[in-house]
């Protein structure tokens, strides 16, 4: 089956682009609006509509394989491709990638996605999100012409074995609103909560932490007295965007004694921190998140660490994972490029023996959602991220839906 035509179309996302540096350098929330100049290339004020872009293929019969190039809410930081604006970047596409798509036949998903994720122009990658739309069309075309969920082929075309397809534990993300989202979490039993948006030392982590000291101690009461049923233990992860390392002068020992310490408080739950540190580097990062763990582990303590900033490549998450640089990686998945990396990602976290969390951003859209679940379930991550958006409801009923349509029919056939 060959494609005889690519649509192209503006798209918006679940969320928004935010200056993550104008944050970090104190910008003050009014509602939803940030107040202070942007800092970063490309972004006209600290928070910005979202946006994609939509790539259809359609191919001979006249079905349809549907992705949208979208790219995290921090764009432009943490080693990241630059702002993606659908306006800048159609032109391109309409000029570059759509005469070459016209007669590609989607027979095979994993040689197409390789080809045009490594594809050069002028000595250059193409952005990644381009990369992460364009990769989800050819594998939902693939998987349309073979009257097979998008899972069903990831798992024939990489040799995965298992037959039987199972959930994947879904993670969701508060935003700031970290109090009444953690409500709705709790009601619809989401398995891993709540994120909690802590990015920023003075006003969400505390100068000796004890702002999240006491919400994890909030978090916890409130589990226990709403929990809908008695075996209902959610796993507690928080994102902190290096504000511990930023507290605590990267102190290592003052870091471990800490998240030692909101383990105590978060008990009987399990408690994951994600991006304890940000060392402004790849190199840095690595050596504090591998001695993190290296010490909470030489003190019995079974916090975990989930490595997220400076790991967005393929490579990244192979040198990560072989240097134990936390107990988990959030495999961020528009960061990656094509979605044939977020496989390799998953399959070789699983390998060495590290969590796989199939993550992602806020700021995507409910395709690119449904085909990152679609990976998840093939390839057996650990966590699946709810997404898009913050309000919780529609990106864990977009993820969780989505999961259960590929159990009933891939598991009936």
């Amino acid at each position: 089956m060959k494609i005889k035509d690519v649509i192209i179309s503006k798209s918006f996302t679940g969320f928004f682009f935010d200056d993550q540096q104008a944050i970090k350098n104190g910008a003050i929330n009014d509602g939803f609006h940030y107040v202070g100049k942007s800092v970063l290339p490309g972004f006209t004020k600290i928070r910005q509509k979202g946006e994609a872009i939509s790539i259809q293929l359609v191919l001979e019969n006249g079905m349809i394989g549907y992705g949208d190039c979208a790219a995290v809410q921090y764009s432009g930081t943490g080693g990241r491709d630059p702002l993606f604006l659908a306006d800048e970047y159609i032109p391109f596409i309409e000029k570059n990638i759509k005469p070459l798509l016209i007669g590609e036949s989607v027979k095979n998903f994993k040689t197409l996605a390789q080809k045009y994720d490594k594809m050069l122009m002028d000595g250059k990658k193409l952005h990644t999100a381009i990369r992460y739309g364009l990769t989800q069309a050819l594998l939902s075309a693939t998987a349309v012409s073979q009257s097979l969920t998008m899972a069903e082929v990831v798992r024939k075309e990489y040799n995965i074995k298992d037959k039987v397809y199972e959930s994947v534990p879904v993670f969701t993300q508060s935003g700031d609103d970290r109090y009444a989202n953690v409500d709705k979490m709790i009601i619809k039993e989401a398995d891993v909560l709540p994120h909690a948006l802590i990015n920023h030392v003075e006003t969400k982590l505390g100068k000796d932490g004890e702002i999240l000291y006491k919400y994890i101690n909030w978090l916890r009461n409130r589990i226990e007295t709403y929990k809908p049923s008695a075996d209902y233990n959610p796993v507690l992860h928080i994102d902190v965007y290096g504000v511990i390392g930023i507290a605590f002068d990267n102190d290592i020992e003052r870091m471990v004694d800490y998240l030692i310490s909101l383990e105590n408080i978060a008990a009987p739950l399990k408690l994951r921190i994600e991006g304890p540190v940000d060392a402004g580097n790849k190199e840095d990062t690595i050596y504090y998140l591998k001695k993190i763990r290296e010490e909470l582990e030489k003190k019995g303590s079974k916090v975990e660490i989930v490595a997220d900033e400076w790991c967005n490549t393929l490579e990244d998450i192979i040198d990560f994972a072989d240097a134990k640089a936390g107990h988990m990686l959030q495999i961020k998945t528009p960061d990656l490029g094509g979605v044939n990396n977020v496989i390799e990602a998953i399959m070789y976290c699983n390998k060495v023996g590290i969590g796989s969390y199939c993550g992602g951003t806020c700021n995507e859209t409910n395709i690119s959602a449904e085909v990152s679940t679609n990976i998840a379930v093939a390839c057996k991550a650990t966590q699946c991220l709810a997404k898009p958006g913050m309000g919780v409801d529609s990106g864990f009923m977009i993820v969780k839906n989505e999961m259960n349509r590929i159990l009933a029919r891939a598991n009936r056939r």
